[in-house]
Formats: C-alpha cells, sequence, structure tokens
C-alpha cells in the first residue's frame, strides 16, 4: 500500500512539474506575440512585424541533430528564393542561444543567413502548443500574416524539402512578392 501511495505522488509530483501546455493554435488564431534573443545579436518580437509582413515560424526540436541540420541547411540554401517574399522568417528551438551546442553556434556552422531564436525557457514554445513530453519543440511551421493572424500551420515538415515547402505555401497563401 505504501509503495502505491509512494507511487501515485510521485507520478502526481511529475505531472505538476511538467509545464503546462497551452491549448492548441489553429488557423485564424492570433499568433502568441514573443519576445526572443536570435542568433544574429538581435533580440525579435512577433509584434515589430504587425502591419509590416508577414511571419514565418519553423519551430525545430534540437540544434546539431540531424533532421533540423538537414531542415536549416534546406532553407539557409534556399533563402535567395524566400527573400523574394515580402516575409521574414526564423527557426526557433528550446536551445540556448550560446555555447557549443546553443543556437547560435549551429546558425554559424550550417551557414544561416536568417535569425534562429532561442526560447530556453519554453514559455513561448508552450504559448505555440510545441513543446512536447520530452521538452523539446516538435518541429511545427507556423505562417503568419502581418496582422498576427496564424493563416497556416505545417505540422508534417520534411527536413530535406523544408525550404521548397514553405515556398509552395507561400505561394498558396499569396503572400507579396519583396520590392
Amino acid at each position: 500500500m505504501k509503495t502505491v501511495m509512494f507511487s501515485i505522488l510521485s507520478v502526481a509530483g511529475l505531472l505538476m512539474a511538467m509545464p503546462a501546455s497551452a491549448a492548441e493554435l489553429t488557423v485564424g488564431d492570433t499568433a502568441p506575440d514573443f519576445t526572443l534573443q536570435a542568433s544574429d545579436g538581435k533580440t525579435y518580437k512577433l509584434s515589430q512585424f504587425k502591419g509590416k509582413q508577414p511571419v514565418v515560424v519553423a519551430w525545430f526540436p534540437a540544434a546539431f541533430t540531424r533532421g533540423c541540420t538537414i531542415e536549416c541547411k534546406s532553407l539557409a540554401e534556399n533563402s535567395d528564393k524566400i527573400r523574394q517574399f515580402n516575409v521574414s522568417y526564423f527557426m526557433a528551438s528550446v536551445d540556448p542561444l550560446e555555447g557549443e551546442k546553443g543556437n547560435k553556434a549551429f546558425a554559424e556552422a550550417q551557414k544561416a543567413d536568417f535569425p534562429l531564436l532561442s526560447d530556453p525557457s519554453k514559455q513561448v514554445a508552450t504559448a505555440y502548443g510545441v513543446l512536447n513530453e520530452n521538452g523539446i519543440a516538435n518541429r511545427w511551421t507556423f505562417y503568419i500574416d502581418k496582422n498576427g493572424k496564424i493563416t497556416a500551420i505545417d505540422k508534417a515538415v520534411q527536413p530535406a524539402t523544408s525550404a521548397e515547402d514553405m515556398l509552395a505555401k507561400l505561394k498558396d497563401l499569396r503572400v507579396e512578392p519583396r520590392r
């Protein structure tokens, strides 16, 4: 009986220690605002783009892992094509910004010429509903219009074709070309 009670209390304690999950976001919802540091040394707020241009946030699980490396390279190698659209785009994870496994080092290693956002507190990942039971972000991409509304969510991101898929989605969403 003591063992069963201890196990129940242990499970209850673990559940209470887990981050609260936000309600799952859907197309048409207002995207949660964020303020996150990036690999390029700047701090970005979603609200700074409101009324100006759409934003794409591609959440990824962990820097320097196979799939994330493939995804980052795909976006970096096709940045000239993505930049033909009037859009700001980011990759984001719960990895720290600094350190040998941080997003800054990862961006440099992959020659990413776009910012990688760091959310080590996991608050933004939780607000976007991407934080999974392992404490890392799911590989989901959010497309947000210039009014701050979510226009699409890709929950089936394929790392090798992430740039091509992003380009196709930007066309489907009729994002304006950059002038």
